[in-house]
């Protein structure tokens, strides 16, 4: 399968601290990988590299085959990256429907001006005037969004036009997802997606998530959750003092010695210590 994503000897310090070491990874069209490690591993740093938030000191980020490196998120969003953060961006007094609205906005065709410095004229006009292309976009927009927001059942699609403040944290994660998968992505970043719920959350958000992967969705994964990762990944790469220390399918990462010795020293990662003891 042609790699959706590859970064090839990416670095970024920090002063003197070292915090992605020459990362080399890939991930192919409809692949879910997870990436694994302790607290401080360089996980979320690697994110912020891959989608623009930050710019490596060295290597190289190509999504698509195109070299993206040190281009900026906006860029980035517009080739098809979308992400959710390690603890949960929302826009509080907006509403429901009104954030994962706001996660399309780089598919708008209709109101998007030919030429950049007239924007703000061309925004304008189109409040005043609203042509038949830009009302059939919206129709198509909020078709989408209501077609993304049943994927969480329940949980959200009573609360549309509630602003988003006023949900549980769990739902403010539904919402932060259900805007990133708005966006269409062609890759999608999930940072501690279940980080915050419980096991009956965590349940449901695994299914959604492997309703993602049954429709093709590419999903690079960040989780602490490793009977989630187990369940869901094709491939796991761990990490730990921003080196990427294992690789491979879940089974054989998940029992590499430098994987059980960079979490818990002594036993199989996600073993528990009754279990040891036995």
């Amino acid at each position: 399968m042609p790699s959706r994503l590859e970064l090839r000897g990416v670095t970024r310090r920090f002063g003197g601290l070292t915090a992605v070491d020459g990362i080399s990874l890939d991930v192919a069209d409809g692949e879910v990988v997870s990436l694994i490690g302790p607290n401080g591993a360089g996980k979320t740093t690697l994110f912020n590299l891959i989608t623009g938030i930050d710019t490596p000191d060295a290597g190289t980020v190509r999504v698509d085959g195109i070299d993206t490196t040190g281009r900026r998120a906006e860029q980035l969003a517009a080739a098809g990256l979308a992400r959710t953060f390690q603890h949960g961006r929302v826009f509080g007094n907006l509403s429901v429907l009104d954030n994962v609205l706001i996660g399309a906005h780089a598919q708008l065709r209709a109101v998007r001006p030919a030429w950049p410095m007239i924007g703000p004229l061309a925004e304008l006009a189109l409040a005043l005037w609203r042509p038949a292309r830009v009302r059939d976009e919206e129709a198509a927009l909020l078709t989408q969004a209501l077609d993304i927001l049943a994927l969480f059942g329940e949980r959200l699609l009573p609360r549309l036009h509630q602003p988003t403040y006023t949900l549980s944290y769990a739902n403010r994660r539904r919402v932060e997802i259900a805007r990133a998968l708005a966006a269409r992505p062609r890759l999608l970043l999930l940072d501690e997606p279940t980080a915050g719920m419980n096991e009956s959350e965590t349940a449901e958000m695994q299914q959604i998530i492997a309703t993602l992967k049954a429709r093709g969705q590419t999903i690079l994964l960040i989780e602490h959750k490793l009977e989630l990762v187990m369940q869901l990944s094709d491939r796991v790469i761990a990490m730990d003092d921003g080196r990427k220390i294992a690789e491979g399918e879940p089974d054989a990462v998940r029992n590499d010695p430098a994987v059980v010795e960079a979490y818990l020293g002594h036993r199989a990662v996600g073993e528990a210590p009754d279990a040891l003891a036995a």
